[in-house]
């Protein structure tokens, strides 16, 4: 995998504007989906990945980034097969059978709640997580389970979208 986005707030202010912000600020969305499709080994072009996720209606015109299962849509829209839960039981089974996934997870600091989207796929060594904080420099470890490392981090209302090949693509 080559260029994979690691940390949103590495990008400067004004490349890849999504909406009345920056992507720094709110460009989580599409950064997962940009690295869902790199994962995949697919090619993926930020700007054409912000330009539909400004077509798709980002909540309050990006101040508060996308809506939960716009990545669902965009994947859906491109022939892959979707599927999504949040059911945190059913998030380990349904990542494990995938290509890779993108989870959507709220947080809460203090009296400051936000949601976040990580793009993550299952590896021998457990689920990876990418562009999951603000100084990620690479694939963060989740464990051996998507629902015990929310659990950990008091992440809440998750929902997690599963991405697997279209049929074209493994013929």
């Amino acid at each position: 995998m080559e260029e994979l986005i690691y940390c949103q707030e590495q990008i400067p202010k004004e490349q890849w504007r999504y909406g009345f912000r920056s992507s720094a600020a709110t460009g989580c969305g599409w950064i997962a989906t940009y690295n869902a499709l790199r994962i995949m080994g697919k090619e993926a072009d930020p700007e054409q990945l912000v330009s539909f996720y400004e077509r798709m209606l980002p909540v309050i015109h990006g101040n508060l980034g996308t809506t939960i299962l716009a990545p669902a849509f965009y994947f859906r829209r491109k022939g892959y097969r979707v599927q999504w839960t949040a059911c945190t039981e059913k998030f380990d089974k349904l990542a494990k059978e995938s290509d890779v996934c993108i989870l959507f997870y709220r947080w809460r600091r203090k009296w400051k709640i936000g949601g976040h989207f990580v793009a993550l796929h299952h590896t021998r060594e457990g689920f990876l997580g990418y562009n999951t904080y603000r100084n990620s420099t690479g694939p963060d470890r989740y464990g051996e389970s998507i629902s015990g490392f929310l659990k950990e981090k008091n992440y809440f209302a998750p929902v997690l979208i599963s991405i697997c090949h279209s049929k074209e693509d493994t013929q």
